[in-house]
């Protein structure tokens, strides 16, 4: 049982330190997924989706520092405890996630490494057994240094959270795990090789054939049935390729002008995922520095997912001098964590990216 419980502290201990700094490296990312959960449709709990990134920020810091705790044997029983209810939790929420398919990314480990619902159940479950081990031998897990040290520790470690947080609250995640990071190109996360392997379906078609109803599977084609036709259920068996990038558009009047937008030598995107919910005051930064990019020769397009009445209102009351086109609001959460926030790309490739406070940094070429 010794080393049962000291395998399980280890790997448990290790897991939520990882599983927390990545998480806490994007706590806005996370606060978006955790605002999936509380949606309509889900865990119907909206009254709690305006405190997101806070609840994101308790239980990121929380999963690292209980991580710390297990690992130098500090308030052995409180620990455990909080280790098994905050996992008890997440395994029923995965699961709910998983059987009714209602979240298809948990976010347990960010944008680092996808899991699929399932996948995260999995894991979940094995976590359970692991602390429910720690938890029937506590009495096997001694402290490594005195009191104090493991105080100090404790302290040391919410202080440089609360620290690092600060810092990817106010710039940008300090590693960007996403499909949009500075030297990526668009077009070409955007494509499909020739032998990507495609998606499998069946077919379940239904037919009334002699006053029965008569179900034919099929991969594919219509089948050839005497018989009236009623309905068609499509189950996909096996997920084809998806590219990295797989919903981003630049839409103006309807059509989409991402291609031609993508081919410009020199291009600035200003980003603002909704301005209603933007840092307005960014907006005379970003016209000085617009300004400038244009002056320097580039094409500068405005980014949002606001309809056109409230990107209007913005122009005129700012000045800008350019254009807003329309992008769904996810695919914008994706590209950057910072609203409003600047891209530089050349040719479709991301040269410069910044969150609205440090503007100053871009350097137009």
């Amino acid at each position: 049982m010794k080393y049962l419980v000291g395998f399980s502290r280890i790997f448990v201990g290790v897991l939520f330190i990882i599983s927390g700094l990545i998480k806490l490296n994007d706590p806005v990312g996370f606060s978006f997924k955790l605002e999936e959960y509380f949606s309509q449709g889900v865990l119907d709990l909206p009254f709690l989706m305006p405190y997101a990134l806070a609840i994101s920020l308790f239980v990121v810091i929380l999963e690292v520092l209980l991580g710390v705790m297990l690992l130098v044997g500090f308030k052995v029983k409180f620990t455990v405890w909080s280790l098994l209810l905050m996992i008890v939790f997440f395994t029923f929420l995965t699961f709910y996630s998983a059987y009714f398919n209602k979240v298809t990314d948990c976010g347990c480990f960010g944008d680092a490494v996808k899991l699929t619902p399932w996948e995260s159940f999995t894991k979940d479950v094995i976590l359970l057994v692991l602390i429910v081990i720690l938890f029937f031998g506590t009495k096997h897990i001694k402290a490594i240094f005195g009191e104090k040290v493991q105080a100090l520790v404790t302290v040391v470690t919410v202080v440089a959270c609360g620290l690092f947080a600060n810092y990817v609250l106010n710039h940008l995640p300090a590693v960007d795990f996403r499909p949009y990071k500075i030297g990526v190109n668009i077009e070409e996360g955007m494509s499909v090789p020739e032998d990507a392997p495609k998606a499998v379906y069946d077919y379940a078609w239904r037919f009334m054939v002699n006053g029965e109803e008569k179900i034919i599977v099929t991969n594919g084609g219509y089948p050839t049935v005497d018989g009236e036709f009623i309905d068609v259920e499509t189950t996909e068996i096996q997920k084809g390729y998806e590219p990295p990038i797989h919903d981003f558009t630049i839409e103006k009047d309807g059509e989409d002008r991402a291609s031609s937008l993508l081919s410009e030598d020199k291009l600035v995107m200003v980003i603002a995922y909704d301005l209603a919910k933007s840092n307005l005051n960014a907006f005379l930064d970003i016209k000085k520095v617009t300004d400038l990019a244009r002056d320097k020769g580039y094409k500068v397009i405005g980014m949002s997912a606001s309809n056109e009445q409230y990107t209007k209102m913005i122009i005129d009351e700012y000045q800008l001098d350019f254009d807003f086109y329309f992008t769904d609001e996810t695919a914008l959460k994706t590209i950057v964590r910072s609203n409003p926030a600047i891209l530089v790309l050349e040719k479709g490739t991301i040269v410069q990216k910044v969150h609205y406070k440090d503007i100053e940094v871009l350097n137009f070429n």
